[in-house]
């Protein structure tokens, strides 16, 4: 079976299916972590960098959430608009990219939580694009508002590749998504990664896959990035099992991080 080279975010309804089975898990931590941190854990205006499919927006929507979200894929965003007409919901979502992003006309600062979760932040590859990043979504939060932002730590002395496999099935069609990630380079601080996605839909079997890298962090590199962005403040560190009852240390122990900040 030959493999097409093809941006998995080209083909958004793939893409959802892999990761549409966390969404309640993740809309519902958020939803507990704002009431535990905002202060005043008061109002629901959302804001969501790179909002991809459009699943949680969609989701935090139903439960009552006035949503703006961006992405840098058209494809994407008209998955989401579509699921959201679909459902009978609204968001406010536009074409932007995370390190240079404006709110559009009509569309006010002063939001009271933002998220951006899965490591969709190490797409941005330079410290300088990583701290703009954060000093704009900053700008965008009202005092006292919340930023959740989840990323993949590295080991850089991992010397062999890490896999990962997700299968899933929406309807009669079905995903299987492989993941390989190559151990990092420390200087450059990327690391290479390939995602096959073998697909059957309507009868038809294919594979299409999209490589990539990513930026690299430590837990250190990490704070030393965060503490470019005073204006954000560093309260709890949580994991990708979504379990408010149980914060981490923020530490190389382990990969998945969850970061709670607020806006001073």
């Amino acid at each position: 079976m030959p493999t097409e080279l093809h941006d998995w975010y080209d083909t958004p309804l793939y893409y959802d299916i892999v990761f549409d089975a966390g969404t309640v898990l993740e809309a519902d931590f958020l939803e507990a972590a704002f009431a535990k941190y905002a202060r005043p854990a008061k109002g629901h205006r959302l804001l969501e960098p790179a909002c991809g499919s459009g699943r949680l927006a969609q989701e935090l929507a139903r439960r009552g959430w006035a949503v703006s979200g961006f992405d840098g894929n058209a494809h994407m965003l008209e998955f989401a608009r579509e699921r959201l007409d679909t459902s009978g919901l609204k968001a406010r979502l536009w074409e932007d990219w995370m390190q240079s992003f404006t709110l559009p006309k009509g569309v006010k600062g002063g939001f009271d939580m933002a998220h951006c979760l899965v490591s969709t932040f190490k797409y941005l590859h330079t410290e300088k694009d990583a701290a703009e990043c954060l000093r704009r979504v900053a700008a965008s939060l009202r005092p006292g508002g919340v930023f959740f932002l989840g990323l993949h730590l590295t080991d850089y002395t991992r010397a062999s590749a890490e896999h990962e496999r997700w299968v899933a099935q929406r309807g009669e069609i079905s995903v299987v998504c492989n993941t390989h990630t190559w151990p990092a380079n420390p200087k450059t601080r990327l690391e290479d990664l390939r995602t096959r996605l073998k697909i059957t839909d309507s009868g038809r079997t294919h594979t299409q896959e999209t490589r990539w890298q990513f930026r690299t962090y430590s837990a250190a590199q990490m704070k030393a990035l965060l503490r470019k962005v005073p204006e954000l403040e560093y309260l709890e560190c949580y994991d990708f099992t979504y379990d408010i009852t149980e914060p981490r240390k923020f530490d190389d122990s382990y990969a998945d991080v969850l970061l709670v900040l607020r806006k001073k």
